[in-house]
């Protein structure tokens, strides 16, 4: 049995490959090699989904070089629950949470300190205040941070919870695949048995009848019995289009509460969080000048610092006001109006002779593919949009589609030059001018 040399492995993931850096690996125990595979100890269920989602392959090629054996790599964790063989088919997608999205990364100012205090309360006495908890604001603001980190800290004081976090758009469509299989109780077991149920962007219930119907007997059950009820939109309930108004009536039960666009001073310390959690020194002067520069949200914010990052880690640029100045200004937003998924769907079809027709079709050759998924990694970058909202501009495809789409291009721009000149050059086109 080998063991690794922990430290200058986390320095070999931070030097090849900062966009998978994470301060609490530097934290985790010296992992171990045995019987040819690398075993790594994570404590946590969402940092280990993380590792297991995104750095894999990193961890395999850092591996290698250190050791001169080809290993494969196996995360554990301790925590995570064993699959159940027996009962009721949990036919509710529980999707996985992000590791980054905690109270701790959270950066609470003027803009968000009613929702925060209100997810704080919740974590600590689930069912019992602000039953549902309805939070609301435009795209990019927090919302999902807030949700999932809410999650993840009623499942670090009690691990026994049955905490389940879904976006709306996979509600409806296990439901509808329930409805489709006869599954349809399984599904209303699986939904009505959580402890605490987080359904995000409930926006997209607007003229879907049926799902109103199953959303609104699920929360009867589940309110009935003081369970929790987290929901999010990009609007209160009232201003839901085709929302019935027993479920407005019953999303107004507990707290509504919106996040607003953070000022100026909570943007600059947002940045410094993202920036201290990438293991990144980056000056206040240069943080002040992204802050002052990206007013938008919070997720272009983030955009921001990753390309800069990305320039001086990676291109080898000195992280310096000049710097910041030139990376930003190649990312000035288009006078006039906003960049809509529509003009990145024109730019990527024209740049590789497609039509316009083959990014949003079904097609699944490798010529058709990977721009769409060019096209896909571009919007999510680009735009405020949420996955779901990204998915229905190509062709209708699920929030899981547009997520594999991003990470794969964004492990292709690592590690292939070509890649990465084709996205400056799509980006560069799409920011530009008329």
């Amino acid at each position: 049995m080998l063991t690794l040399k922990w430290d200058a492995f986390v320095r070999a993931l931070r030097s090849d490959f900062p966009d998978l850096y994470r301060s609490w690996l530097e934290e985790l125990p010296p992992p171990v090699v045995e019987g040819g595979e690398l075993r790594v100890i994570v404590d946590d269920p969402h940092r280990a989904n993380f590792l297991r989602d995104s750095c894999t392959d990193a961890f395999v090629q850092i591996a290698m070089r250190l050791t001169g054996m080809l290993l494969s790599v196996r995360f554990i964790c301790p925590r995570e629950r064993p699959v159940e063989l027996g009962g009721v088919v949990p036919t509710l997608t529980h999707m996985p949470l992000n590791a980054d999205y905690t109270f701790e990364q959270f950066v609470v100012g003027p803009s968000n300190r009613l929702a925060h205090a209100a997810a704080k309360a919740v974590s600590a006495q689930p069912g019992t205040v602000y039953n549902p908890l309805f939070l609301h604001a435009p795209s990019g603001l927090g919302k999902t941070h807030l949700l999932q980190a809410t999650c993840q800290e009623l499942m670090r004081l009690d691990w026994s919870r049955n905490v389940v976090y879904v976006s709306c758009e996979t509600f409806i469509n296990d439901f509808v695949r329930a409805i489709e299989s006869g599954a349809l109780y399984a599904f209303r077991e699986s939904a009505r048995q959580v402890d605490v149920l987080v359904i995000d962007d409930v926006q997209f219930l607007a003229n879907r009848e049926s799902s109103q119907e199953e959303i609104f007997h699920t929360f009867n059950v589940l309110h009935q019995s003081r369970r929790q009820i987290i929901l999010s939109a990009d609007k209160p309930p009232s201003q839901i289009p085709t929302l019935e108004d027993r479920l407005i009536s019953r999303f107004n039960w507990g707290l509504v509460t919106q996040i607003d666009l953070p000022n100026r001073e909570t943007r600059q310390a947002i940045l410094q969080k993202k920036a201290r959690l990438r293991g990144a020194e980056i000056s206040d002067e240069i943080l002040d000048y992204i802050a002052q520069r990206v007013e938008s949200n919070v997720r272009s914010l983030e955009g921001a610092l990753t390309k800069l990052m990305s320039e001086t880690q990676i291109g080898g640029r000195p992280m310096t006001l000049e710097t910041a100045r030139e990376v930003l200004e190649e990312g000035e937003p288009r006078p006039g109006r906003p960049l809509l998924v529509t003009d990145i769907l024109d730019t990527v079809s024209k740049h590789f002779g497609l039509r316009m027709a083959d990014l949003v079709g079904r097609k699944r050759s490798r010529s058709v593919s990977f721009p769409r998924q060019v096209g896909m990694y571009l919007a999510r970058k680009l735009t405020p949009l949420s996955l779901e909202e990204i998915g229905s501009h190509f062709g209708g495809r699920d929030h899981s589609t547009v997520l594999h789409a991003e990470r794969v291009i964004e492990a292709d721009r690592r590690r292939a030059r070509k890649t990465a000149d084709t996205l400056s050059t799509l980006t560069r086109q799409l920011l530009g001018p008329f």
